[in-house]
């Protein structure tokens, strides 16, 4: 079960990234962004995603990594394929994961989201130790921000179809939202 102090959770790793900015006063966080990321693609394991979320990546060590050379992203939280957390930018805090995006017809969702990392592809199924995972935090974060209806929570493919395709078609949309409820459920009894 995770808890959150003053934007953190106590129950994660804490990488804190240079990359994030403050949310403004009074913005209400509706929208939980679920992404994949793997460093070399397709590959798992490894600091290469902490390190590009912290701006440490070495650009010389793969070469798919000179397209990254001065790229600054981060997410909230990263879940690891074995289920581990890393956070890297608080919750109260603006996270750099969604690029040009849009919900419901609102622009720059990075103002109301918060972005979850899976490790992995679009095309490798997401281990159990990663769902499991994902549950958890998710519904820590609606007791968090009720806002975060389950209609808003969406994979990056939904904020920016015309450039992202994460978490990809192996994501298991519907046994997510059953075990979302499944829990919700006997949270409520």
């Amino acid at each position: 079960m995770f808890s959150i102090s003053s934007g953190w959770l106590t129950q994660a790793q804490l990488l804190p990234s240079p990359y994030f900015a403050p949310r403004e006063l009074g913005e209400e966080i509706n929208l939980l962004v679920i992404h994949n990321i793997s460093l070399p693609a397709g590959k798992f394991g490894g600091h290469y995603i902490s390190d590009l979320f912290l701006g440490q990546l070495d650009c010389n060590a793969h070469p798919s990594f000179s397209d990254l050379r001065g790229v600054e992203v981060s997410a909230h939280c990263l879940i690891l394929r074995d289920g581990s957390v890393i956070q890297y930018v608080s919750f109260d805090d603006k996270a750099w994961h969604a690029g040009i995006s849009s919900f419901k017809k609102r622009e720059c969702c990075n103002d109301y989201s918060i972005g979850i990392e899976l490790e992995g592809t679009d095309d490798i199924p997401y281990t159990a130790e990663q769902y499991q995972q994902l549950i958890a935090l998710t519904l820590c974060l609606q007791n968090q921000f009720p806002a975060i209806i389950i209609g808003n929570v969406v994979g990056h493919c939904d904020i920016a179809p015309d450039r992202k395709t994460d978490p990809g078609p192996v994501f298991d949309w519907q046994y997510f939202h059953q075990c979302l409820t499944e829990q919700a459920t006997r949270n409520i009894t």
